[in-house]
């Protein structure tokens, strides 16, 4: 956040001195707010660009094995140029690095999901995915696994068939990252 904070100030500056370099080119004959309104256009600018890079620079910093599923994009009325493009607010990604197969019975896989949403920490869990019957539960610390490889108090939901979430934890994903098998 510091670096993106510098970065816009940077901008301004650089915005700002182009503007005066112009009105200084033209013997001052270029109104004075023509600096001001440079600042702020550079300003605004990176803001903008900061705000729809930061998905793209945060998916490319993952390993091949993390596999974003879900980018939730919203718009809103003090950013009218969302309604245009809308903005990625938030991420969800399965985490294929730990992904393990139930040896009783394959069609449970276990894998991790990661949250990120900007200017937030990243948060993480564990999944048990019902491959066979495409369904999930999310495991807490209170999960308790039941003889067939179930977990027992956890609370399931379903997931469509073609769901990406489900294909990704189900099959590797789309690089094919398996993780250990158990």
């Amino acid at each position: 956040m510091l670096l993106e904070f510098i970065a816009v100030i940077v901008a301004g500056v650089g915005g700002g001195g182009i503007g005066h370099l112009l009105r200084r080119l033209s013997a001052r004959r270029l109104p004075e707010w023509l600096t001001p309104a440079g600042a702020a256009a550079a300003m605004l600018t990176m803001v903008i660009y900061l705000e729809y890079s930061w998905a793209p620079r945060y998916q490319a910093g993952l390993p091949d094995d993390i596999v974003v599923v879900s980018k939730n994009q919203h718009s809103s009325w003090f950013r009218p140029w969302t309604y245009v493009v809308p903005l990625t607010n938030r991420i969800i990604a399965v985490d294929n690095r730990i992904r393990q197969r139930n040896s009783r019975n394959p069609d449970l896989v276990l894998t991790g999901v990661i949250l990120q949403e900007r200017w937030a920490l990243t948060m993480g869990f564990q999944s048990m995915f019902d491959c066979a019957n495409a369904r999930r539960a999310d495991l807490t610390e209170g999960t308790r696994m039941g003889a067939g490889g179930l977990p027992e108090n956890a609370e399931w939901y379903q997931i469509a068939e073609g769901d990406p979430f489900l294909a990704a934890a189900c099959e590797g994903g789309a690089h094919g990252g398996h993780g250990p098998e158990s």
